[in-house]
């Protein structure tokens, strides 16, 4: 086990002491829910915060008698998902309600920790409003759900139009190829030398960050979109690196090679995204990120970084397909659920917050608030909610496009080793060819040698 995973668990060990020694988890009390969510480790983004306090308020109003405990863990998303699942082991320390990303909640199902919702479901007719695929992401292999979706995402090419105007680029660019978005990089570090050329997540201090909005962007744009190039349904086997991967390996190997993007250092910071957020882009200091739908959440009214102006100061470009075959875009989407404990105490009580979060008119001010994308169609259909914010209909044009990851139990697994193959190109440790066999070779781990060459 590397340190940095021995200094996460430990940290979980703490924190699941410590909200034991300090009668923490849901315990005894019918009348008190424990709500646990992520809260951002930049002091000054309380977006979740200030929304969930909203929604104790109306629900303490309509619930006489009835409290709520909101129960943040502020970490960086690895940590959380480490905190979280200590929690969840014990009824001493498990909420009531807990934020699950979806890339993690086939993990949590496999291992017992959350509690089915159907019986609750079939008798919710808000139900019926919730978009198929976000219903599946909340699926377990056994076809019970297990949370309750609160908005998906899209990813695409985020841009500096003052960098670009330096660099004699076009504040309309959208670049058909992978190449046009290095070309781009290229202009940037030779005509403006002084600004990051491109930012792409890599490496396992990011997590999932590197994962999702770098590497599978560029992988699940490496062929025509008719099959999964990380996992094959039909045998239900993981695949190896085939040329797609060595080729996504490869366009990150490249940035950091030709110094397109941050300084490698900078790069395997956990908390490089608030700096791209908060800092680099900004403060122009960032030509092209390969980043969210959810980054202008960080710049609204009250966030402490606001930036009223980026809808002006930025241009917004889909990820193209390697070579610009069809169908030229490509995108990921994920999104979090609102899951109940399997040891929780009050999971009546808890449906009951979850359904006062579902109202249309509050996950409609979720989706605002946080820049995210609808999964209600009811609120997705509702011009309000299109006009609210500039990138919105962008990003959600981009569902068309996007892919799911194969959020299966050992997701997660491979996941780590796609972030170990990334990070070993990025420092120069590893060539491509290396860095695949070692890919290779620590997915047959991760997945008991359930794998098949495509």
């Amino acid at each position: 086990m590397r340190p940095t995973a021995v200094i996460l668990l430990a940290s979980a060990l703490t924190a699941a002491a410590t909200l034991t020694a300090c009668g923490g988890g849901s315990g005894s009390d019918p009348d008190t829910l424990k709500v646990s969510f992520k809260q951002s480790t930049d002091n000054s983004i309380k977006v979740m915060d200030t929304y969930l306090a909203g929604i104790k308020k109306q629900f303490e109003k309509a619930n006489p008698g009835k409290k709520v405990e909101l129960v943040p863990i502020k970490a960086p998303d690895a940590e959380y998902y480490t905190k979280l699942q200590q929690m969840l082991r014990s009824p001493k320390t498990a909420p009531d309600l807990v934020y699950e990303d979806t890339f993690l909640i086939n993990s949590d199902i496999t291992s017992g920790y959350l509690k089915p919702l159907d019986p609750y479901l079939a008798k919710w007719k808000d139900w019926g409003q919730f978009i198929d695929t976000a219903k599946a992401a909340a699926r377990g292999e056994d076809g019970k759900t297990y949370g309750v979706p609160d908005g998906t995402d899209t990813r695409g090419l985020w841009f500096s139009k003052d960098v670009f105007a330096k660099a004699g680029l076009p504040a309309d660019w959208q670049p058909k190829t992978w190449e046009d978005v290095l070309d781009a990089a290229r202009a940037i570090k030779e005509k403006a030398p002084d600004v990051i050329p491109l930012n792409v997540y890599t490496g396992k201090p990011v997590g999932e960050a590197a994962t999702m909005q770098t590497f599978e962007m560029l992988l699940y744009g490496t062929n025509d979109g008719s099959f999964d190039p990380l996992y094959d349904k039909s045998s239900k086997k993981w695949i190896t690196a085939g040329k797609g991967f060595k080729d996504s390996l490869a366009f990150v190997e490249t940035v950091f090679k030709e110094k397109l993007g941050p300084e490698v250092s900078d790069a395997l910071d956990p908390n490089v995204g608030t700096r791209v957020r908060g800092e680099w882009l900004p403060q122009g200091k960032l030509g092209i990120a390969l980043d969210g739908s959810w980054l202008p959440q960080d710049w609204l009214e009250g966030s402490g970084h606001e930036w009223p102006e980026w809808s002006k100061e930025l241009g917004l470009a889909a990820m193209p397909t390697q070579q610009g075959q069809a169908p030229g875009k490509v995108s990921m989407s994920g999104g979090w659920t609102w899951s109940i404990p399997a040891k929780a105490a009050n999971p009546d009580l808890a449906f009951e917050f979850i359904k006062t979060m579902q109202t249309k008119a509050n996950a409609q001010k979720w989706y605002v608030a946080n820049s995210g994308i609808a999964v209600r169609e009811d609120v997705a259909s509702d011009p309000a909610y299109a006009e609210a914010q500039p990138g919105i209909t962008f990003f959600t044009g981009l569902v068309e496009h996007t892919h799911y990851r194969p959020a299966y139990p050992a997701y997660p697994k491979v996941s780590t080793a796609i972030q170990e193959a990334m990070e070993g190109v990025t420092t120069g440790d590893m060539s491509v060819q290396e860095a695949a066999r070692a890919y290779d070779e620590a997915l047959k781990d991760a997945t008991d040698n359930q794998v098949v060459e495509k």
